[in-house]
């Protein structure tokens, strides 16, 4: 009777302890935004967006695809754990590099740099239903102007 409780008590630990290190992150899937519900101040607000996060043994990438108001399609790309450590990103002229902390289970607070000088924060945040994204930031563009964005998506 001994040897069946331990081999339940190790099977148990192993699935509890396999199913926390298989967890998905709540923002994992794609989201597009939702312009009825975002600001951008200044402004002008993109035509689209659309935000994709896979998660990996390397951490969280995301890709941003964008369509600015003029029309000008661009893509920015990052792969990151949200461990405080700084990590590059491609494809965006106002930062290069990204650190992220979480702060809870669908909570996630970033700082982004340029040439190692921070020029913007933000705050991510996946709704208890896991249907809204949002996206809060405010910093200063590549071409000093500063800005103040709350983006909201819907999940695709």
């Amino acid at each position: 009777m001994q040897t069946i409780f331990k081999t339940l008590l190790v099977g148990a630990i192993l699935a509890i302890g396999t199913g926390t290190a298989l967890a998905e992150d709540p923002v994992v899937g794609t989201w597009k935004l939702n312009l009825a519900k975002s600001t951008f101040s200044p402004g002008p607000a993109p035509k689209s967006q659309t935000r994709t996060y896979i998660e990996s043994m390397q951490g969280i990438t995301v890709t941003v695809k964008t369509t600015a108001a003029d029309g000008k399609e661009s893509t920015t790309t990052l792969t990151f754990k949200a461990d405080g450590k700084s990590y590059p990103v491609s494809g965006n002229p106002d930062f290069d590099a990204v650190s992220a902390k979480r702060v809870d289970a669908s909570t996630v607070n970033s700082t982004q740099t340029k040439a190692g000088a921070i020029v913007g924060t933000a705050v991510r945040t996946v709704s208890k239903d896991g249907k809204m994204l949002t996206f809060a930031q405010k910093g200063t563009h590549a071409d000093g102007g500063n800005f103040e964005d709350v983006a909201v998506y819907n999940r695709k």
